[in-house]
């Protein structure tokens, strides 16, 4: 097998970045969707060029063997991968970097690295495959901590137990998605859940930030494959019974599902598998309104039918990622147990109930393999693969390319989106900027659905993180003052810390915050992620 290099700045592998014709190509795009924009390609710093300090932290000697402190594994793990933190890296400006990375190869081992921590008053990141976009990973912790240890979790990837009666397993966290469904697949079985970041993220991330996956309806959240967690918090061990479900009180399972490594380290959970499906259905629906397309989707979310892709794209998001001018739902439906022609022909029917067209009948396939795509469907997929990697090479040339995502009731959709397109224009006026906004739908439920909205937009080389932090300020005001949420799978980290707190009641921050202070008296893990923790005087 050829071998790959992760970047340590950006999306991905190396030998997958956006270059030769691709770029050309990309840059065209661009200009003609926004003329005038200065579009020069900046090249990363060499990680040599970056003055790291020596780290202020030394680990005793029975973790030593554990340690990192290369200058290219601590920036790798200074940063997640949100557009700032890659412009950031572009620009060599990554001021807050792990004194030491910590790889444990088990749970004794993590205890070992909280007790030291806790001792030494040492903040703890817990650390998977890097991919947060909301600053949940970068060590920016304030306080009068010691230093900063990166926890490491990708040397705990196995799967320890596949109990075929239940169809659950047992999987550490450090797994990263393709190896977990690689191990999973001599099985017959699949976890089903597969994020924009799948390649590169982990189970533990996955739980850690309740990561919403690809599919759009039903076990869309990493909470619905969830049956039982282990986690190690400072104070000790909590782990929870496996269960199907439970109506004994509050479920602790729920108080670490998306606690983002402020109140414990998850390091392994009972998660429920799936038979890998064997009939799948998929067709590209076409609305030269796209408020037909909101209407029929809206029908197909309650309709019971639950497809398995519903994703509607507007006009400009369906022309900058699937080269078509009107709105397109990409529409799939598979099945591991029965064909599933009759779902995808109501849903068809539904389709044209609310003016949609179909400009090739939906495809299908059977046991026997074929593919279920085509078309729009085909061109977005490869898209939707290739869009941190075009964010990374856009980001270089000056542009702002990022995104918000949210959800909302059906019937403050339309607010909500006419609140964020106002305030993005706004802002990006504001900041002499001039772009467009986007908006897809990842997933949707009967009382609402999950709006994405993408930003593409003229930069200033050198400043496009200030002129994005007004804008992405800009719009979060107007998610919280339309009643959206500030995040519907990406979490709260850092970034998004000042609209969740507005967004949380405050009597449950309080309940939350004494609960961290409990598990993690200290308050070494993940300072400033979430919640700020009660340090002890």
């Amino acid at each position: 097998m050829q071998s790959t290099t992760r970047s340590w700045w950006g999306w991905g592998r190396v030998e997958d970045a956006v270059v030769g014709r691709e770029r050309e190509a990309l840059t065209r795009r661009v200009a003609e969707l926004l003329p005038g924009a200065d579009l020069t390609v900046h090249e990363a710093p060499p990680v040599e060029s970056f003055a790291i300090a020596p780290g202020k932290v030394v680990a005793p000697p029975a973790l030593a063997p554990l340690v990192s402190e290369n200058a290219r594994d601590r920036l790798a793990h200074s940063h997640g991968q949100a557009f700032r933190d890659v412009v950031r890296a572009l620009l060599g400006r990554l001021p807050h970097v792990p004194d030491l990375v910590v790889r444990p190869t088990s749970e004794a081992e993590v205890v070992q690295v909280l007790d030291w921590c806790g001792d030494a008053g040492i903040a703890v990141i817990p650390f998977g495959g890097g991919t947060s976009v909301v600053g949940g990973v970068e060590p920016r912790v304030g306080g009068d901590y010691a230093g900063t240890v990166s926890l490491d979790l990708t040397s705990m990837d196995r799967v320890l137990e596949v109990d075929r009666t239940s169809r659950a397993a047992l999987v550490q966290a450090g797994v990263l998605g393709p190896a977990l469904e690689d191990r999973l697949r001599p099985e017959g079985y699949t976890l089903r859940f597969f994020p924009q970041s799948f390649e590169f993220s982990t189970l533990g991330g996955w739980l850690a930030t309740r990561a919403g996956g690809h599919f759009s309806t039903v076990l869309t959240h990493i909470d619905d494959l969830t049956e039982s967690l282990r986690v190690v918090t400072p104070a000790g061990v909590v782990e929870s019974r496996r269960l199907p479900a439970s109506g004994a009180g509050p479920s602790p399972d729920r108080m670490f599902l998306g606690s983002e490594g402020s109140l414990g380290v998850i390091t392994q959970a009972w998660v429920r598998l799936q038979d890998r499906p064997r009939w799948r259905a998929g067709a590209s629906v076409a609305f030269a309104d796209p408020a037909d397309g909101v209407r029929a989707v809206r029908a197909l979310s309650q309709s019971g039918l639950h497809p398995s892709n519903c994703r509607l794209l507007d006009p400009v998001e369906a022309f900058v990622n699937a080269g078509s001018p009107t709105s397109v739902l990409v529409l799939g439906f598979e099945s591991a147990d029965h064909p599933v022609t009759a779902r995808m022909d109501r849903a068809v029917e539904l389709c044209r109930d609310h003016g949609g067209s179909l400009s090739e009948p939906p495809r299908h396939t059977d046991a026997a393999g074929g593919s279920a795509h085509g078309g729009a469907a085909d061109t977005w997929r490869a898209s939707f693969l290739r869009m941190p990697y075009q964010r990374d090479a856009l980001a270089a040339q000056s542009m702002i390319v990022e995104t918000f995502e949210t959800a909302c009731t059906w019937d403050r959709f339309d607010g909500v989106r006419a609140a964020v397109e106002e305030a993005a224009h706004d802002a990006m006026r504001q900041v002499g900027a001039t772009g467009v906004v986007t908006c897809r739908f990842t997933h949707v439920y009967p009382d609402g659905p999950a709006p994405y909205f993408g930003i593409y937009a003229t930069g200033v080389w050198g400043r496009t993180v200030e002129q994005w932090d007004e804008i992405k300020a800009a719009v979060s005001d107007a998610l919280i003052t339309s009643g959206a949420t500030i995040t519907h799978h990406h979490a709260v980290g850092r970034d998004h810390r000042p609209w969740y707190d507005r967004q949380r009641p405050d009597l449950f921050a309080a309940a939350l915050r004494a609960g961290k202070a409990t598990l993690d008296p200290a308050g070494i893990l993940n300072p400033g992620a979430l919640i700020d923790p009660l340090r002890p005087a």
